[in-house]
């Protein structure tokens, strides 16, 4: 694969062919269909996230979100096949849940979709001549019903379900209005259309049976269970004087525009013609939305009006009205989605062809409610120009929608937005961004781009120009005619050159790095390199077979690249081709190559951008990416190599972040910092200087007035304040009075009330008594009528039964009467239908006659009488038709109720048997059932064992890795300490061996002192003990030796087994994923994950757990977790240990480095004191020229035999003490290797520097003294 990736950052574009193609997510976040994408926008934050379409996708059709906001269903043709993808838009990223592309029926395509209320079933309405409605359980991929909504092609514009009821389901379209119902695995239709069929262009569900629905007429209707209960009309309230009335006309209300059979929107042409003989008067309703209080609806040219439900009655009234701006009115009004309906309405604008969003707030119900820009407009048509600049972050485009627009990459923004008469082909930016040089239809203009305009300063006559440039030092630009390059300088802005050479048009311009050549490519396959300075032609390559769509050269403006309609990729050199790259099936439309060589993109057909790696590779070595809906006109890179930018047919510019396969940026060697300067002409200045201080005047004046009249109002509140007062003090004084008289009538009420009380008490009490005594009369009656009843109801039972035998033999009688009447009948409709039959005859030669008749009169009598016949011909078939059905039902009700006397008794038999069969199968596939289930689990168990063991394997052959660096790191540096032990030990031999000597001659010489006899058994023994140390040590070195040979085998053991389970985990890897490729097949999938279970888990294994119960499984599984505590504990705990080893071998360190300090200064001492005994004996004149080392020959006074042996028992202690650190240093080091040799795994010395040995220079001080 390519190194070079890239990644999308922003788009700007918008796709009006989608059905549903806006909608709100949440509060701050819509979803809007953009190239190939779905693009989730942040209205608050700015930000973009991008779901992507299908690979090989042909562009989206519809869009439709589930209630809950979780999912999202897209309509694609993918490789000319029709699709259903299903996202789940709570995951991040948004992840594919399923894709429904095996369909059992006819389809071309999906043009409306809806989500149940409860989000687990979808429909979707295909296209003609189909026009089938699909009902789909999404989630298990299961048609659940399908049906045929038109047999006459007519087009279905919308479906939905009801907002509370799975199985009620509405379509409309073009004369249909339908209601259908999910029952018994079929849909059916509950409603029967009644008058002129309306063409039905939306509808809304306002409650559980309620639907509004619009027409293109202007009308609103509102059905209930099917039954139309109101109808209202729309009219324009548009003032018609002449000025606004052509405008009106052509720029008709468009909301979602709904597809005839071939395209998913009408032309501009089909919608004037259907729409201009009454769009001025009744506006077409294309969208409507319901919320809480009523529903919303489009109402004519950049107008939405708002209904209301009537408190006392069903119908709704028109509550409030809704426009764009003035600059906007006359637009064509796009899908309305609501959200949070008391706050935020979504409608999609289409003014000039371009697309604006808009969104307001209904809080403020008494002030005109205009909507406010949502986003900046966008491209409406293909993008024809792209370009960009070095100074400024700013990209230029041009479309045939008649607009420039300048974006800023940066704050991913709308900087400048003009629109033109005549179409732009071309466009390109000056390098400082502050020019611009557009291709109209009629000329080629030079513009400046000012702070808040785009101005042009000079014309040329280039007619149609499909390509102009810049040069990169911006001092020259190139124009194409046709066949002729035109060259101009911005310096005096005439024409240096023109360029002849090209047969057919050219396609493609492109400038070397300095400007001194330009390459062209065009349509009649040749390729030239032009030489500025003369004008003529350098090199050339033509190629008849091949029209040329883009090129481009290197950086170092030796190889061009060109591509065409032969499906390749040209290196050409020196005017001839060194190399053609097959581009598999595909046009390439654009090339470009980074400014730095290292990347190359070329963008096809399709809309796919594919990043390759320059120089170009001999093998399929790229990355592709889907990006557009439509072939890629125009690629661009910036000038620092961080962005790519795209532009295609489908009218949306992609923004990209190009990086390596590391993640880093592709960056130049030098950066160019943007400049903020702007350009503004000097009346625009002035202008702006005079508008500020008028409106300086104006605000000193306000203020005055302001002054005036707040003190005017202060002395009218202040007498207002004086008058409030005295009349509060009134009505309290009054309200005083009030009260008392209140409190006194209180009180007289209260005594009332008591003994009204007591009044009514005893009446209660003489009522109650009453009431008791004619209770107990009563109830003695009624259970006296009781018993009277229960006789009666016995003898009614009796009379029933008789009744029902009387009624059995009636039936029978009745059923012989009806058959002979219904055959009557019958013959008597056949006699009907045959002189039916001959006045039908009868009348069609009258017909033919009176035709013959009156061929020669006027064309409305003919159309008339042709119409009154076919009329009564209907009729006549019509009855016919009923009266054959009739006689159908009356036959086949004979017949039934003649066989289901006799079957239903053998009915009942077989039921039975067949009852307790399939209980017996039920149980069966019950038990099959737990069966696999418990396979099922035990195969999981293993598998996730193997993945277990193969993480712990590698888990330890990393470990093992370190202990090998570890252990390396170790024997280099028991090397290091060896060597010089072994010299320093040799050295130390030497010296004793001289210090014997020295002590033996010394002895004999005095052996008459008697101290000196005493002193020698004690260096014997000494030398003794210096020999056994010495071959401890060398036995020491012999064991290390042999440990690390040791840890060598077991090392390359280790690698080995390391090497076996990494091809062994490798195998594995690419045997899973051949299993994945069978996700959708359980059957084959069941049989890979057999196979891979008998290929890796060992016979050993397979019969052990074969032979196993469950509970052995449990028990097993228990000891293991119960191990692996145990073992995670202790390698805590030895950790722990380890560090604390660590530390403490650290102090003796420091400790041992302490001691050594003192015996050097010990050692110095005795240096010093020698000396100084050594100058007492010669200022004593004991000793003649004599050596320091001949000092023992003398006749020495006492104090020099004291201090002599001391001093050479001070030297063998200090070589004894340094020989006994050495031998307890190796006993450490060997100590810590058979540790790490116990402990695998565990490295107690990994990334801790061994200390570093002091003694070397404690031993050369030695050796000095």
């Amino acid at each position: 694969m390519s190194a070079v990736v890239a990644q999308t950052l922003h788009v700007f574009g918008l796709r009006s062919h989608v059905a549903n193609n806006i909608f709100y997510f949440d509060e701050q976040i819509i979803i809007f269909p953009s190239g190939n994408h779905c693009v989730k926008y942040n209205v608050d934050q700015k930000w973009q996230k991008f779901i992507p379409g299908s690979d090989k996708s042909q562009g989206m059709l519809a869009l439709s979100i589930s209630p809950n906001r979780r999912y999202l269903a897209i309509s694609e043709t993918v490789q000319e096949k029709p699709a259903i993808t299903i996202y789940e838009l709570s995951s991040t990223p948004c992840r594919k849940r399923k894709v429904l592309n095996n369909f059992d029926f006819q389809v071309q395509k999906f043009i409306s979709m809806a989500f149940s209320p409860d989000s687990k079933y979808l429909l979707a309405q295909t296209s003609p001549p189909e026009s089938n409605l699909v009902y789909w359980l999404w989630e298990k991929q299961k048609v659940m019903a399908i049906v045929r909504i038109d047999t006459q092609n007519n087009p279905v514009y919308q479906v939905s379900f009801s907002p509370q009821d799975n199985t009620q389901v509405c379509v409309t379209g073009n004369g249909m209005f339908k209601l259908l119902r999910f029952t018994e695995g079929t849909l059916k239709q509950t409603n029967f259309q009644r008058g002129e069929p309306q063409n039905y262009l939306a509808h809304t569900w306002v409650a559980d049976d309620k639907i509004v629905v619009g027409t293109d007429t202007g009308k609103l209707f509102l059905f209930e269970s099917g039954d139309q209960r109101w109808e209202t009309s729309i009219m324009v309230k548009e003032p018609t004087h002449d000025s606004k009335s052509l405008d009106v006309i052509q720029e008709s209300e468009s909301l979602i525009e709904f597809p005839p059979i071939s395209s998913p929107l009408p032309s501009y042409e089909q919608m004037v013609a259907t729409s201009s003989h009454s769009q001025l008067s009744m506006p077409q309703v294309f969208a409507i939305a319901a919320y809480s209080k009523g529903f919303a609806c489009s109402a004519g040219p950049g107008r939405v009006l708002l209904f209301e439900k009537m408190e006392e009655k069903d119908f709704y009234r028109e509550s409030r009205e809704i426009r764009v701006r003035r600059e906007e009115e006359s637009s064509k009004t796009g899908p309305i989605g609501i959200f949070s309906p008391e706050r935020k309405l979504l409608i999609q604008i289409l003014k000039n062809h371009s697309y604006n969003f808009s969104q307001y707030s209904t809080s403020r119900n008494g002030e005109p409610a205009h909507f406010e820009y949502l986003m900046y407009p966008l491209h409406s048509a293909p993008i024809t120009g792209l370009a960009t600049c070095i100074r400024k972050p700013l990209i230029a485009t041009c479309s045939l929608d008649r607009s420039i627009r300048i974006w800023n990459y940066e704050t991913n923004t709308l900087e400048l937005f003009k629109e033109y008469q005549e179409e732009a082909y071309s466009i390109s930016l000056h390098p400082s961004g502050h020019f611009i040089v557009v291709g109209f239809a009629d000329k080629l203009r030079l513009m400046n781009l000012l702070i808040d305009d785009i101005r042009s300063f000079k014309e040329y006559s280039v007619r149609g120009c499909r390509e102009c440039s810049f040069s990169n030092g911006g001092h020259l630009f190139a124009a194409v005619n046709g066949n002729v390059i035109h060259v101009y300088t911005t310096t005096n802005l005439e024409n240096i050159s023109s360029l002849k050479g090209h047969t057919g048009k050219i396609r493609s311009i492109v400038w070397n790095a300095d400007d001194s050549k330009l390459i062209s490519g065009g349509t009649d396959g040749a390729v030239y390199e032009w030489n500025l300075s003369t004008g003529k032609r350098e090199t050339e390559c033509v190629l008849k077979s091949c029209s040329y769509n883009c090129v481009t050269v290197s950086p170092d403006a030796k190889i061009i690249f060109a591509v065409g309609s032969d499906h390749t990729l040209k290196e050409i050199a020196d005017s001839s081709i060194l190399r053609e790259i097959s581009a598999f099936d595909l046009t390439y439309t654009t090339i470009v190559i980074s400014h730095s060589g290292r990347m190359m993109f070329v963008g096809t057909s399709v809309g796919t951008i594919r990043a390759m790696k320059y120089p170009l590779p001999l093998q399929k070595e790229f990355n592709e990416y889907q990006a557009h809906a439509g072939p890629i006109t125009k690629m661009l890179l910036t000038f620092d190599d961080q962005f790519l930018l795209t532009a295609a047919e489908d009218g949306c510019l992609f923004t990209w972040k190009v990086f390596d396969k590391d993640g880093r940026g592709i960056k130049r060697e030098r950066e160019v910092g943007f400049a903020e300067e702007v350009l503004v002409t000097k009346t625009d200045m002035e202008e702006k200087a005079q508008v500020m201080l008028e409106l300086k005047t104006r605000v000193e004046e306000l203020k005055m007035e302001n002054e005036y009249q707040l003190r005017l109002k202060d002395m009218n509140y202040s007498e207002k304040i004086k008058e409030l007062t005295d009349k509060f003090i009134q009505e309290m004084e009054s309200l005083k009075t009030k009260n008392q008289v209140l409190r006194t009538e209180k009180e007289k009420q209260d005594v009332y009330h008591r003994e009204h009380i007591e009044d009514l008490l005893d009446k209660q009490s003489r009522e109650l008594q009453d009431l008791e005594c004619c209770n107990n009369q009563k109830l003695l009656l009624e259970y006296e009528k009781y018993q009277e009843l229960q006789l009666k109801s016995q003898r009614m039972q009796e009379e029933y039964e008789k009744q029902l035998r009387d009624n059995d033999e009636t039936k029978s009688q009745a059923l012989e009467e009806l058959t002979e009447f219904y055959e009557a009948k019958l013959q008597e409709k056949t006699t009907l239908l045959e002189e039916a039959q001959e006045d039908v005859r009868q009348q069609l030669r009258e017909f033919e006659e009176t035709k013959k008749q009156i061929e020669e009169d006027e064309d409305r009598e003919i159309q008339d009488i042709k119409t009154k016949y076919e009329k009564k011909l209907r009729d006549e078939k019509e009855s016919n038709l009923r009266l054959k059905g009739e006689t159908g039902i009356m036959r086949k009700k004979f017949s039934s109720l003649q066989k289901e006397i006799e079957e239903r008794t053998n009915d009942i038999e077989t039921l039975k048997g067949e009852q307790v069969k399939l209980q017996g199968v039920i149980k069966s596939l019950e038990k099959d059932i737990q069966g696999l289930k418990r396979e099922i689990q035990e195969r999981d168990e293993t598998i996730q064992d193997k993945e277990k063991r193969i993480y712990d394997l590698k888990k330890k052959n990393q470990e093992l890795g370190k202990f090998k660096f570890v252990l390396d790191y170790k024997i280099k540096e028991l090397k290091k300490q060896i060597e010089p032990r072994e010299n320093e030990i040799r050295v130390m031999k030497e010296q004793i061996q001289e210090r014997v000597e020295i002590r033996s001659y010394n002895f004999t010489k005095q052996a008459r002192k008697a101290p000196l006899w005493g002193a020698l058994p004690q260096m014997e023994a000494e030398l003794e003990n210096f020999h056994k140390q010495n071959t401890q040590l060398e036995l020491n070195i012999t064991e290390l030796w042999q440990k690390l040979r040791a840890t060598d085998q077991e090392m390359r053991r280790e690698r080995q087994k390391e090497r076996d389970l990494e091809a062994l985990v490798k195998r594995f890897k690419t045997d899973l994923h051949n299993c994945v490729a069978y996700i959708q097949e359980p059957r084959l999938l069941k049989e890979k994950i057999r196979g891979l279970f008998e290929k890796y888990v060992q016979r050993a294994d397979m019969v052990e757990i074969a032979g196993l119960n469950t509970d052995l499984q449990q028990e097993y599984a228990r000891q293991r977790e119960h191990l692996e505590r145990n073992l995670a504990t202790l390698k805590k705990k030895v950790v722990k240990e380890g560090e604390l080893h660590r530390t403490d071998y650290v102090r003796i360190m420091q400790e041992n480095v302490s001691l050594i300090k003192e015996i050097n200064e010990l050692r110095r001492e005795l240096k010093f004191t020698r000396s100084q005994v050594y100058d007492l004996e010669a200022a004593l004149k004991l000793t003649k020229k004599v050596r320091p080392q001949e000092v023992s020959e003398t006749e020495p006074s006492r104090d020099m035999l004291s201090t002599a042996p001391t001093a050479r028992l001070n030297e063998q202690e200090e070589t004894g003490r340094i020989i006994e650190m050495q031998r307890l240093e190796i006993q450490r080091l060997r100590d810590q290797i058979q540790e790490q040799e116990q402990i695998t795994g565990f490295h107690t010395l990994a990334g801790v520097r061994l200390p570093s040995l002091s003694n070397s220079e404690v031993d050369l001080e030695v050796k000095t003294n």
